[in-house]
């Protein structure tokens, strides 16, 4: 059994985690309506060409030196103080040589106006710098409700600037100072609520000693970056911004909900798993309800968005991104298995096997690089499709690794995910049915009244039904889940 302190602790995480990410991903909803109406197509997809670009170097700025912090047992302020002026000196210096890079990005994509932007958005990672060794000290003390704060009041700061940029007309402008909004909030916020502070008397011996572990979650990072932003890439070279624009648009609402999912149990996982690397069966019994947590959550929450996409989209940013609508049912069905994908590649890297993680994300890169090149002239759908597909079957892959190090059986982790994703998936398509007879019977209303009566009647049944399966079959999950609010409520 885990003991109380530890489930306490680790509930009190997830909770305040997912209150941090899902006001997050709300004021992300109401805001991301308010900037799909005011701009478009082409003003996304100007930023998210540039977006590998950023996240690219902000990994190399930060180097995996928060992820390795987070995974020593007890680090001291001299680890803290090497990784926060490492930091420094790495954001200012990748800085300097993207600064004078910009003609070539935009070269490469044939858009001049990506000079002046890339040089103001890439000011970001020189902000984030300041407030990386803040972030991995209040994660590993567990302050997950200080670290809500900080995010919640970024969030919320600089989607109100970027509105009234947007509605006065400075366009993609308006996105970029967002961006540099949230960090620079975000990085103030974090050294109000953190007691540790750096000191000038510097020694980069941590740095050195944190280096073989950190430099392959870098590289795993950058990696993954590429991964999940290859897309954008490709296609803002060989279809435009405007196309950019709408994958970037879908590809954005759906990561509202699956990083929801994935950041709330990153806030924790690692720090809980790394704890009880020395009781393995204690360990692997966390690591399988973390599992069903993950599905019990991302399943429904994914399926749900695809089954609602067209309304959704239509009626909150305007027919003009219909094309994005097309695309986000197989983005929300990609969507749902990348929590897992973040639950596990976290529960390897707490076995201290970054290598495992790095050479993973290596094959998985290249091989979508390539699948992407080769299937490129056939289209958007068909790269999405094969985006879908790919990132499914890693998923599996991720935990063959998993059983290899921490004894988690497949026969095990399918029974963990697969009631939740069978009966979610069984829910959208009885939903879909039941919510399309009413909209028959009541076919005498307008075109936009049946878009708004299907929207409403698909969420409330999917989610009666998903809730009533789960209480009938007696889903302890959903049993925890509730004793855990009420017992928050009562306190």
């Amino acid at each position: 059994m885990i003991d109380e302190s530890l489930k306490d602790k680790t509930a009190k995480g997830l909770f305040w985690g997912g209150m941090n990410n899902g006001v997050q991903q709300l004021l992300g909803l109401t805001f991301g309506i308010l900037l799909g109406r005011l701009l478009d197509p082409s003003d996304y997809g100007m930023t998210a060409m540039l977006a590998v670009f950023s996240v690219i170097a902000n990994e190399l700025q930060s180097s995996g030196f928060k992820t390795g912090l987070i995974n020593l047992k007890s680090p001291r302020h001299d680890d803290y103080n090497a990784v926060f002026w490492f930091n420094i000196i790495a954001g200012v210096v990748i800085y300097a040589i993207l600064f004078l890079s910009a003609p070539l990005i935009a070269d490469y994509y044939h858009q001049p106006k990506l000079i002046p932007l890339s040089r103001y958005v890439f000011l970001g990672f020189v902000f984030s710098s300041f407030g990386m060794a803040q972030s991995a000290y209040m994660t590993k003390q567990m302050q997950i409700k200080q670290i809500a704060k900080c995010g919640m009041t970024a969030t919320l700061t600089s989607s109100i600037v970027s509105v009234i940029l947007a509605a006065l007309g400075f366009g993609y402008w308006a996105l970029a100072t967002q961006y540099l909004m949230y960090i620079a909030v975000n990085t103030l916020l974090l050294w109000y609520f953190s007691d540790w502070r750096p000191t000038l008397k510097v020694t980069f011996e941590p740095v050195r000693r944190l280096f073989p572990f950190s430099f392959k979650i870098m590289l795993s990072a950058i990696f993954t970056q590429l991964n999940n932003n290859i897309m954008n890439l490709l296609l803002g070279r060989y279809y435009g911004e405007t196309n950019t624009g709408h994958f970037n648009q879908a590809y954005q609402w759906s990561s509202k909900c699956f990083l929801l999912v994935g950041n709330m149990m990153r806030q924790v996982d690692q720090t809980v798993l790394v704890g009880l690397h020395d009781e393995r069966e204690r360990q692997l019994a966390v690591l399988r309800k973390m599992v069903r947590f993950t599905a019990f959550i991302s399943f429904p929450l994914l399926f749900g968005l695809g089954l609602v996409s067209h309304e959704f989209i239509v009626l909150s940013i305007g027919e003009k991104w219909a094309f994005s609508a097309s695309l986000l049912p197989y983005l929300c069905l990609c969507g749902a298995f990348m929590p897992l994908s973040t639950l596990l590649t976290d529960a390897i890297i707490s076995q201290h096997r970054s290598d495992i993680y790095l050479w993973s994300t290596i094959i998985l890169g290249v091989l979508q690089t390539g699948l992407m090149l080769a299937l490129w002239r056939e289209g958007i759908y068909t790269m999405v499709i094969a985006y879908t597909i790919l990132n499914i079957f890693w998923v599996f892959v991720w935990h063959f690794f998993a059983h290899r190090l921490m004894g988690y059986r497949l026969i095990d982790f399918v029974k963990d995910i697969m009631p939740f994703a069978i009966v979610a998936a069984a829910d959208m398509i009885v939903t879909g049915w039941c919510s399309s007879m009413i909209v028959y019977a009541l076919r005498s209303v307008g075109e936009y009244a049946a878009l708004w009566l299907l929207l409403i009647s698909r969420t409330i049944i999917a989610a009666l039904i998903y809730f009533a399966v789960m209480r009938l079959s007696g889903a302890v999950i959903l049993k925890e889940c509730i004793a855990f609010i009420t017992k928050k409520k009562s306190s």
